[in-house]
């Protein structure tokens, strides 16, 4: 039988798009690697520098974009309060961080020593309370088939030169017409839409890779270095080195 709290520490090679669900409340934390996640019509990033909360019986598709080492901790539903949100994101702070590598010798197999109990405990409330404070990084999912389809050209397209008269006319819209399906389905308009694809696939990269800061920019789409750190800090309050250095 398995305890009320446990640490899975495993290592996943890159895999796509699968559904999960715990009977649990699951903090899902990656010391290496990058997951998507989608939820409830939002997609995330989930680098080392944030972890997900997420409530008993949630089903979330989680996708492994890297070579991912996982330290995730799960709660039976009794051992502590249960998540405000069916998912939180948020970012990870080095309390926490360093909680979920104490917990790590703590495996489905291990007893529940006073000690082990104490950490679990003290992991439980420190990440209800970061759960109180989401990430702004998040992207919402259309509601409809024209848009979701202008939004998936959106993506495809973000790395190179592109107009929002370009996405209306390859779907088929006036650009007027696309522009209030994006601010009623999405709640931002269509730039501002196309800045959160960039600056996720950014925090995905500065994760996944080494590769300069100056060449993200460059392969997110963005022309501009100063451009891009300010897109950048104004999402995540962070610059992309700054971002970086919070979990390497």
């Amino acid at each position: 039988m398995q305890p009320p709290a446990y640490c899975f520490h495993k290592s996943f090679e890159p895999a796509a798009p699968a559904e999960f669900r715990m009977d649990r409340h699951y903090l899902l934390y990656a010391l290496q690697g990058t997951l998507r996640l989608e939820a409830d019509g939002k997609r995330w990033s989930l680098p080392p520098a944030r972890a997900a909360l997420i409530r008993a019986d949630q089903p979330v598709t989680i996708t492994i974009l890297s070579r991912l080492t996982s330290a995730s901790v799960l709660f039976a539903p009794d051992f502590c309060a249960a998540p405000p949100e069916a998912l939180t994101v948020f970012d990870i702070s080095p309390l926490a961080r360093e909680l979920i590598r104490a917990c790590r010798p703590f495996g489905p197999n291990a007893p529940l020593t006073p000690h082990a109990e104490t950490l679990f405990r003290t992991l439980a409330e420190v990440a209800l309370v970061l759960a109180e404070t989401p990430s702004p990084c998040v992207l919402p999912a259309p509601a409809s088939p024209a848009l979701a389809r202008a939004l998936a050209l959106t993506e495809a397209r973000a790395a190179g030169p592109l107009s929002f008269e370009d996405i209306a006319r390859a779907t088929g819209h006036s650009p007027r017409a696309l522009a209030r399906k994006f601010a009623s389905e999405m709640g931002m308009t269509w730039r501002e839409s196309l800045r959160r694809i960039r600056i996720l696939r950014a925090v995905e990269l500065l994760a996944e890779s080494d590769a300069p800061v100056t060449q993200i920019a460059l392969d997110v789409g963005y022309t501009s270095l100063s451009a891009f750190n300010a897109a950048f800090r104004d999402l995540t309050g962070k610059t992309p080195s700054q971002y970086r250095a919070s979990f390497r």
